[in-house]
């Protein structure tokens, strides 16, 4: 049994465990236990492990691939120029590199920005602005103030290439940690995120896993290899290569991610051009759309969109207060269940919304043209549910949560899946290939294979 590979996933609630033969891509076995925050994260692995090894003694000898995003996640504040341009572009890559954006700031860091900065209390900075070659004075002008701090934190620097060097020197005279890479707009209409993507995971692991104490065991900072998010998002991309264009909508406790990979159209005429090139791989984060911590914003946003009639608000809120005053509330029967469907058919719906944006008609100066926002997931082959609520539901029930995401003609103009094919990714393998495609590739294909492209929702 020496393929046998341990995946963890440590989340802000539970810990996640799959046991996978690497050899035949089998899923061995999977646990769940309670993530142990308060102590030691090692500690809920240590049960998960137990109870792989119910199954499997030797899951007890076997290596370990982890992820995490207990103790908070990935915490991001970006700093830019415009907020149409380089601050936009940077949000992009923050959330596309597994954080959450917790601050951006537009126009650097003058008057009172660095204490605006300071309590976002992010993990990481990302600092950015300016073409290559082109406005560097903002750039240079929030270095400075980082500088003068000095700025505690790591830094990410992807900004004006011409003034990188400088940057880095005033970072490095301060002590500030700070590692630059190629700017994430060279110039306009062009997004380059993976160099500083990069940077930011490099950033996590060192700071976030080694620097928040969440284990007094050096093989907690061993097995981890990236944030949760970044790791699924990479499961997402390998699975876009077999099937398609792919959607992912992740229903958490306190916040609705929304992973997609899609084709770009090159030859879309009559659309307007983007200041900040559009990205075929996007992540976007709702932090006011959840089961548990956010269930009263669920329902609020809900009512402020117009999908949830007055006569039902009553009995979703009141769920939504006992749901946020205790979190690990397990449904004790049926109403209770259906309500909680409910919530996750709300939060999936309007985190589809925002991620896909939608599309309208305008008249300017040279003539008619068509204006969208987000990302457009029309032609999404393959759409895939996440979270405890959809795996822990019957078939028929989950595919209702993600059948009210679609729709060949969305009132409104949302640019939703037209008529994907639905899926729930009940047997958690999205972060399994996640954690395994760097050196099991061929595993990570087949388990996304049979455990999501091949699996269904009804």
């Amino acid at each position: 049994m020496s393929d046998l590979v341990a995946c963890v996933d440590f989340g802000s609630t539970f810990t996640k465990a799959l046991l996978v033969d690497t050899a035949t891509a089998e899923l061995v076995a999977t646990a769940e236990a309670p993530t142990t925050i308060g102590s030691d994260l090692l500690e809920g692995w240590g049960t998960c492990r137990d109870r792989l090894a119910e199954s499997a003694p030797a899951a007890r000898r076997a290596p370990v691939l982890a992820c995490s995003s207990a103790g908070g996640g990935l915490r991001i504040a970006v700093v830019g120029n415009e907020e149409l341009v380089t601050a936009e572009a940077g949000r992009r890559v923050a959330l596309s590199s597994g954080g959450r954006v917790v601050h951006v700031a537009v126009g650097g860091l003058a008057h009172d920005g660095l204490p605006q900065l300071a309590a976002s209390a992010p993990d990481v900075v990302l600092l950015v602005g300016g073409t290559d070659g082109g406005n560097s004075e903002v750039l240079l002008a929030a270095a400075q103030c980082l500088a003068d701090a000095p700025w505690p934190g790591p830094v990410v620097v992807a900004g004006n290439a011409h003034a990188a060097a400088e940057v880095s020197g005033l970072l490095a005279a301060a002590g500030v940690d700070a590692d630059a890479v190629a700017n994430v707009v060279p110039q306009i209409g062009v997004l380059q995120p993976d160099p500083a993507r990069g940077a930011i995971r490099a950033m996590f692991l060192r700071h976030v896993i080694g620097g928040k104490h969440l284990s007094a065991s050096t093989e907690f900072a061993a097995m981890v290899t990236g944030p949760t998010p970044d790791v699924v998002l990479t499961a997402v991309e390998l699975l876009a290569e077999s099937e398609g264009d792919v959607a992912v909508v992740d229903v958490g406790g306190a916040t609705t991610d929304v992973y997609s990979v899609v084709a770009l159209d090159p030859h879309d005429d009559g659309l307007a051009p983007q200041v900040v090139a559009a990205m075929p791989v996007n992540r976007t984060v709702e932090g006011d759309l959840g089961m548990r911590w956010s269930a009263e914003s669920t329902v609020e946003s809900a009512l402020v969109a117009g999908i949830v009639a007055a006569s039902e608000a009553p009995g979703l809120t009141a769920g939504a207060v006992r749901r946020a005053g205790d979190v690990r509330l397990v449904p004790a029967d049926a109403p209770d269940a259906d309500l909680d469907l409910r919530l996750a058919e709300l939060a999936a719906e309007m985190a589809l919304r925002r991620h896909a944006g939608r599309q309208r008609v305008a008249f300017g100066p040279d003539g008619r043209l068509v204006e969208r926002s987000g990302t457009d997931l029309r032609e999404v082959q393959l759409l895939v549910g996440s979270g405890g609520v959809l795996r822990h539901s019957v078939a028929s029930r989950a595919e209702q949560v993600l059948r009210r995401c679609t729709g060949a003609d969305v009132e409104g103009g949302w640019l939703l899946p037209r008529a994907p094919r639905l899926v729930v990714d009940s047997s958690y393998a999205l972060v399994a290939a996640g954690l395994l495609r760097r050196h099991h590739f061929e595993a990570a294909r087949v388990l996304l294979r049979d455990h999501v492209a091949r699996s269904g929702a009804g």
